[in-house]
């Protein structure tokens, strides 16, 4: 909606494709449930049309002082390991903690009314952003960059810190997931960027952007095709949030992004979905030397 008010809807006539050669379906399939039993119906509505549902409500107050205690060992022994604070990703069939997360009922009942009774995890992200950190996240939509058609991935973001505006909380632009792929440029070096794809002008594609403040222990809900980013964290306190990516099984995956995935609630028909069985602690991968 443009600031006046009215929905204008544009997009670039051949918008840059990340993977050309997959011929993937990046329209927004509108989530449908006739008797949600976590979300409300408005809820429903909103993730529809606007992308995102925020603030819910998952980990008590000692469950969130747990999470962080394993985080910081998590991170303790990537760094270790000559990891960084952005390198957790994809960890889910190796680290125990991190699967537990993934099938929490809590999360998984709000997910269940956007998708489905049949989820796949297909991946797990610590986004970690440490105090005094000058990186950014420009703005971007994840559907670019993962090789899934069609589109329907809902991300969960968990909060393992209190995320706010002054620590880099994420910030999306309401209703630009309704253009379906928006063009993006390479980033620019001067961007210092965590990513690499920028959409430039962003904003002319929704609604004033709008941070997903969150306490720790809540969960927001966002569609791949939402414009997003962060600012730095040039505050003195850690912004960490598990980002945990959700389909329905008719999802498919390219180039072997199905290997690491969990079915975490129902079954897959398909067949193309192979589960990873629930790991015994925590394994952490040998990083190869660049």
């Amino acid at each position: 909606m443009s600031r006046s008010g009215r929905r204008v809807l544009f997009m670039s006539m051949t918008p840059r494709d990340a993977h050309p050669d997959l011929n993937r379906d990046l329209t927004f399939v509108p989530s449908v449930c006739d008797t949600p039993q976590h979300l409300s119906p408005a809820q429903i509505d909103q993730y529809n049309q606007r992308g995102y549902i925020f603030p819910l409500d998952v980990y008590t107050s000692e469950e969130v002082r747990a999470n962080r205690v394993y985080f910081d060992d998590l991170m303790a022994q990537a760094t270790a390991a000559g990891w960084d604070a952005y390198s957790i990703n994809g960890w889910q069939a190796q680290c125990a903690g991190m699967y537990d997360m993934i099938v929490e009922p809590r999360i998984l009942d709000y997910v269940q009314d956007l998708l489905g009774s049949n989820l796949i995890c297909w991946g797990a992200h610590f986004f970690c952003k440490m105090p005094g950190d000058s990186r950014r996240v420009s703005w971007h939509q994840d559907a670019s960059y993962w090789p899934l058609s069609p589109s329907k991935t809902v991300t969960v973001w968990l909060a393992i810190d209190d995320a706010d505006e002054e620590n880099g909380a994420m910030t999306v632009i309401p209703g630009s997931h309704l253009h379906g792929q928006i063009d993006f440029d390479d980033s620019d070096a001067a961007e210092n960027n965590v990513l690499n794809q920028t959409v430039i002008d962003a904003t002319r594609y929704g609604d004033d952007p709008v941070a997903l403040t969150m306490k720790a222990g809540q969960i927001s809900l966002h569609t791949d095709l939402l414009l997003h980013g962060s600012q730095p964290n040039l505050s003195r306190r850690r912004r960490c949030g598990l980002t945990m990516r959700f389909v329905p099984p008719d999802v498919h995956a390219h180039n072997d992004w199905n290997r690491r995935a969990i079915t975490c609630r129902g079954s897959d028909p398909t067949g193309h979905w192979p589960h990873t069985p629930r790991p015994e602690g925590e394994t952490i991968p040998t990083r190869t030397p660049a």
